[in-house]
């Protein structure tokens, strides 16, 4: 059995996910202000006591690498790296926008029409008044280039005339004062360990580790 740790503190959302066998297992989350620092490792603990297993018993780390705020990644990307310095076990790592669209599936299922097949989906996280850091993906794959940008009611307008659009994340409420166009929806959301859940499963089975020593987080911006 492959057990995994699942460490997301990119946004205003401290998560982290215990996976087994393909599965979430364990899950802790907390939205409590500037509280990163000092949930993260607890809630690792908690997660690994109730399910009867230690560190030792985990196969791998895997950490939101960014983009993101500045003090949440450097929590999460720090704990991960303690823990793999600590155990030997490998660090993994999965982009933060990658998890949101892959937290999007559930999202499509539940809170958003069932009726409109999106053909992008663009993922964006809150850099403050009305920038993201954003990009667009089509059927999974990422097709433009990571970035911050700042919203305005022409921005995406190129792939809103294609098609249906959803808009997902911590910037994506803010984005929805601003453009109007009948084919753009929005959800906004954090993302959640529990999303990374695939993305950390395909790193681990293809061996794409980090370097533990080296690894720093994607800030994006200086």
């Amino acid at each position: 059995m492959d057990n995994i740790l699942l460490i997301e503190t990119s946004t205003a959302l401290c998560s982290v996910a215990l996976a087994q066998d393909g599965a979430i297992t364990s899950y802790r989350e907390s939205s409590a202000p500037k509280a990163h620092a000092s949930l993260t490792a607890v809630f690792i603990q908690e997660m690994l006591a109730e399910r009867g297993l230690t560190l030792a018993d985990c196969d791998a780390i895997c950490v939101s690498k960014g983009p993101g705020s500045y003090t949440g990644l450097r929590v999460g990307v720090s704990t991960a790296k303690g823990l793999c310095f600590g155990s030997g076990k490998p660090l993994l790592a999965v982009g933060t926008l990658d998890t949101l669209v892959a937290q999007a599936n559930s999202v499509i299922s539940s809170e958003v029409e069932k009726s409109k097949p999106f053909h992008y989906i663009i993922p964006m996280i809150d850099a403050r008044r009305m920038e993201v850091y954003t990009a667009v993906f089509e059927n999974g794959a990422q097709i433009t280039e990571t970035a911050p940008m700042i919203i305005d009611e022409n921005s995406f307008a190129e792939y809103l005339e294609q098609g249906p659009c959803l808009f997902i994340g911590d910037g994506a409420g803010k984005c929805a004062d601003v453009i109007k166009h009948p084919n753009a929806q929005f959800c906004q959301c954090w993302p959640k360990a529990s999303a990374m859940l695939k993305l950390a499963m395909d790193a681990y089975k293809e061996k794409r580790f980090e370097d533990v020593a080296y690894f720093e987080p994607f800030y994006l911006k200086e």
